[in-house]
């Protein structure tokens, strides 16, 4: 937790559940990514946290952005951004949304599949598209595998055909898959691009980019590698499949990375208990926020978020915890399988803070489950 996050809950005291981003993280992010890849054109992935506040930093900085539907397009248009720096980087899309995108002026369209491209022809035609190949997942904690994308020989016959529907088609996207934490993805996913990238260009279509996605990790409870791992890996495969340094340009559309660890989640413990009565029972950890207020990355234990009390620097001793959350349904537990170890000392109507919950926190609070309201969000 940043100092000026601390002095933010000091001074002003919110009620639970918050959401608090320190926009000062999200600037030393951004500038570590292009220091790290000064070649590379970042797409911030709007989807992580497509907060005003951020929208307009990241657009004074330079950012480009990736959007998944009009809502998002809107978003970006109302924070001042032109419609020339954002690309449609969802490959599933209404002939509705294209249709709208394309009237407000977003000519870059991703797709996967022939009825994609089809859509895309009838809908934004002449528009520029790039195909999004499936590969690995190895060493991501939210893989992204199975939903999207598609074989490499598949992606030649599409991007061949894109031409003769009149579209451009522009580059190759892949997602390594979000929380990575192998700087070896990378790699194996250029190696893919780049034979299918030369194949095309012996068909006289020579590709602008290379869309590389998201991917990059945020700090939860383990260590993973520096942004500059990752570049160095990046830099490295580049230079290996393109020697001769016509190598086709480079697009990231970082989401985590750039604002996970910007943002802490201020709760309550609503509930501290062992409900059998016994010393031996388990003690659960009810908060104000669970699995259906914004933390739904809990699912399967995915994501292993960090926890911080007022007793971590006088405690004695801590035992394991399940976390739940508030609501009346057996599902929004948080972590049972792996328990969390928690100060003794908390007790019902503690305060606890939640780490690295910047991203993909406030987009997945805004259903309203069980009457419980959104939390509310500062961008200081």
């Amino acid at each position: 937790m940043t100092p000026k996050i601390t002095r933010f809950l000091a001074e002003n005291t919110p009620a639970t559940p918050c959401l608090i981003v320190d926009l000062d993280i999200i600037k030393e992010k951004y500038t570590a990514l292009q220091n790290a890849l000064p070649s590379a054109r970042v797409h911030y992935a709007v989807k992580a946290n497509p907060a005003h506040a951020i929208l307009k930093q990241l657009h004074a900085l330079g950012s480009y952005f990736d959007i998944a539907s009009p809502g998002e397009m809107h978003l970006c248009l109302k924070a001042g951004i032109p419609a020339e720096k954002l690309s449609f980087g969802h490959t599933v899309k209404t002939a509705a949304s294209i249709q709208e995108a394309h009237q407000h002026g977003v000519t870059l369209f991703a797709f996967d599949s022939l009825e994609e491209l089809e859509k895309l022809a009838k809908h934004a035609p002449g528009c520029r598209v790039f195909c999004r190949l499936t590969v690995l997942n190895t060493g991501a904690q939210w893989p992204l595998s199975r939903k999207f994308g598609t074989s490499v020989e598949h992606a030649y016959t599409l991007l061949k055909h894109a031409q003769q529907l009149k579209l451009h088609p522009t580059g190759l996207s892949f997602h390594v898959g979000s929380q990575q934490t192998s700087t070896d993805a990378y790699r194996d996913a250029i190696s893919q691009a780049a034979q299918l990238y030369f194949r095309l260009q012996k068909d006289g279509i020579t590709l602008d980019f290379f869309n590389m996605g998201g991917g990059f990790p945020s700090h939860y409870t383990n260590p993973v590698p520096p942004i500059t791992a990752f570049s160095e890996s990046i830099s490295r495969a580049m230079k290996e499949h393109f020697p001769q340094g016509n190598a086709p340009h480079i697009l990231l559309e970082p989401g985590r990375y750039m604002v996970g660890d910007a943002g802490v989640v201020h709760s309550e413990i609503t509930l501290a208990s062992r409900r059998g009565g016994k010393a031996t029972d388990p003690r659960w950890i009810y908060l104000d926020i669970g699995r259906f207020g914004g933390l739904a990355e809990t699912e399967g234990e995915a994501i292993r978020y960090a926890f911080q009390t007022a007793y971590d620097n006088t405690t004695q001793s801590r035992s394991p915890c399940i976390i739940a959350g508030p609501t009346c349904d057996s599902m929004d537990v948080l972590y049972e399988k792996n328990p969390v170890a928690l100060p003794d000392e908390l007790t019902t109507g503690d305060k606890i803070t939640i780490l690295t919950t910047g991203a993909y926190v406030s987009t997945y609070c805004s259903t309203g489950f069980n009457g419980f309201a959104p939390l509310a969000e500062y961008y200081i």
